[in-house]
C-alpha cells in the first residue's frame, strides 16, 4: 500500500509529525497585524533593491581606493580588479565613501521595517518544504545574516567603537561577499514574486487610505507564503502610517548624520556619529581621526631635531623643516574624506611631492612609499601611485588654512593627495621613498 504523501512530497505521517513538534512561540497566530502582506513586503523590498546596490558598489570602491595595504590577502577570486586609484576629480572619494556610509545609515530604517514584514517567515516551521524552499531558506540566511553583520560593524567602525576584536577591514570585506551572493540569490529568486505583488495594489490609492479603511490583504494562500495573518487584529495604524514612518525615520537619520560629509555648520547636527572630533581652534578646527596622543607622538620626535628623508635614484637628502618651507610652496583647497564617513574640505599649503622627488633624481614618479614617525597601528606607512604622487596638488603639507599644522594634524609634515582616503594621507611624515621608470 502506497503511504499517502502531502503536496510537498513528505510523507503525510512524518509531516504530521514534524508539525506536531512546532517549538513553541512560533505559533503563526502571534503574527496578527493586518498591515503584512506581500504587497507591503515587495514595496520595502523595491526601496532596498533600488539602493543597495549603491551601497555595495561604493563599498567595493572603497577597497579599491585603499590599495594592497587595505585589502585583506588570500582571498582567491575574490580579489578586486587591479586599478590605479583616480586623483580627478579631488572629491571623488568623498563622494563614493560619503553615499556608501550615509545611504547605509538611511536605509536602516527600512531594513527593520522589511524585517518586521518577513518576521512570520523567518520563524515559519519547518523551515522548508521542498527543496527550493530550502534553497530559499539559504539565501535568505545569508541575506539577513550579512546585512546585519555589515550594518552592525560598520556602525561600530563609525564610532571607533571595536569590541568585536578582529580586523574590521577583513571581516567587512567576507561579509559584504556574504550579502551580496544572498542578496542577487534572493532578487533572482523572489523578483518574479516581488513584482506580481506590486501590481495586487495602487501605491496612490494606499497612501490614502486610513487606518479606519485599512484592510488585511486578500491573496491565495500560496502567493500569501504565510505573511497575512489567519486571524487579524485591528489596525492600529494604515500602510500609509507604516510608510511615513519608515520615510520619517530615513530622513531623521539623514539629518543626524549628513553633516559629517557636507560639513560646514551641518556638521554640528551630526549627533549620530563620533563626537569630539574637532581638534583646535580657528583655522584648526576640523576632525581627526587619530591624536598624536592615540598615535604615540612625543614633541620631542617632531621638534628641532625632525628631519624628512628623501630616497630615490641618487643619494638620500635629509631635510628639515625650515629647508622645506623654504622650497616652492603650492597651495590647494582639498577634501579629506575617511572610511567612517566624515570629510571636511580645507587649505593646504606645502611642498609638491614631485618637486621632492626631483630632489632625489627621479624626474617622473611612478610611485612612493611614505613612512610615519608612528611606529604601531595600522596604516603607520602608504603606498602612493605614479598618478598620486605626480599630480600638481599632490603635497607634502606644512600648513592648512594659512598657518603651520598642530601635532594632531600631522606637524611636522602630513600627506595630502586630491581623492585619497583620508588614513592614506599620511601624518607625521619620516621618510619618503620615491620610485621611478
Amino acid at each position: 500500500m502506497t503511504e499517502e504523501r502531502t503536496d510537498y512530497g513528505f510523507p503525510a505521517r512524518a509531516w504530521a509529525g514534524i508539525a506536531r513538534r512546532r517549538p513553541p512561540g512560533l505559533d503563526r497566530v502571534a503574527w496578527r497585524s493586518p498591515l503584512r502582506g506581500p504587497w507591503l513586503t515587495s514595496v520595502l523590498g523595491a526601496v532596498l533593491l533600488a539602493s543597495i546596490p549603491v551601497v555595495i558598489l561604493t563599498g567595493l570602491l572603497s577597497y579599491v581606493a585603499y590599495g594592497e595595504q587595505a585589502r585583506p590577502s588570500d582571498v582567491g577570486w575574490l580579489h578586486l580588479p587591479m586599478f590605479d586609484w583616480p586623483t580627478d576629480p579631488s572629491w571623488l572619494f568623498r563622494l563614493t565613501q560619503g553615499l556608501h556610509v550615509g545611504l547605509g545609515l538611511v536605509l536602516v530604517p527600512v531594513v527593520l521595517a522589511k524585517l518586521w514584514s518577513v518576521i512570520p517567515r523567518l520563524f515559519a516551521w519547518p523551515p522548508a518544504r521542498s527543496a527550493a524552499q530550502a534553497l530559499e531558506r539559504l539565501t535568505l540566511l545569508m541575506l539577513v545574516g550579512g546585512l546585519l553583520f555589515e550594518i552592525v560593524t560598520g556602525v561600530l567602525n563609525i564610532q571607533y567603537d571595536y569590541v568585536f576584536g578582529f580586523s574590521f577591514y577583513t571581516a567587512h570585506y567576507y561579509g559584504a561577499w556574504v550579502f551580496i551572493v544572498g542578496f542577487v540569490s534572493h532578487v533572482a529568486l523572489k523578483l518574479p514574486t516581488m513584482v506580481r505583488s506590486l501590481r495586487t495594489r495602487s501605491l496612490r490609492e494606499e497612501l490614502r487610505t486610513r487606518r479606519a479603511d485599512t484592510r488585511p490583504e486578500r491573496v491565495a494562500p500560496d502567493d500569501g507564503a504565510g505573511l497575512v495573518a489567519a486571524d487579524p487584529a485591528a489596525p492600529t495604524m494604515s500602510r500609509r502610517g507604516l510608510l511615513a514612518l519608515v520615510g520619517g525615520g530615513s530622513l531623521l537619520t539623514f539629518a543626524l548624520t549628513a553633516g559629517q560629509t557636507v560639513g560646514g555648520p551641518t556638521r554640528r547636527l551630526a549627533l549620530l556619529l563620533p563626537r569630539g572630533l574637532d581638534s583646535g581652534d580657528g583655522p584648526l578646527d576640523f576632525p581627526v581621526n587619530k591624536t598624536a596622543e592615540a598615535a604615540a607622538i612625543v614633541t620631542a620626535s617632531t621638534g628641532a631635531t625632525w628631519r624628512l628623508s628623501l630616497e630615490g635614484d641618487g643619494p638620500t637628502v635629509t631635510l628639515d623643516r625650515e629647508q622645506l618651507l623654504a622650497m616652492t610652496q603650492h597651495t590647494a583647497v582639498l577634501p579629506i574624506a575617511c572610511v567612517e564617513g566624515w570629510s571636511t574640505t580645507q587649505t593646504w599649503t606645502g611642498v609638491r611631492l614631485r618637486d621632492l622627488a626631483a630632489q632625489v633624481g627621479i624626474g617622473e614618479p611612478t610611485g612612493a612609499f611614505v613612512k610615519s614617525l608612528q611606529e604601531q597601528g595600522a596604516f603607520k606607512a602608504a603606498d602612493l601611485n605614479a598618478g598620486q604622487v605626480s599630480h600638481a596638488d599632490a603635497l607634502l603639507a606644512l600648513q592648512v588654512n594659512g598657518v603651520d599644522l598642530s601635532l594632531d594634524h600631522g606637524f611636522p609634515a602630513r600627506i595630502i593627495v586630491p581623492a585619497m582616503p583620508g588614513v592614506l594621507n599620511t601624518k607625521w611624515v619620516a621618510s619618503i621613498r620615491f620610485e621611478g621608470s
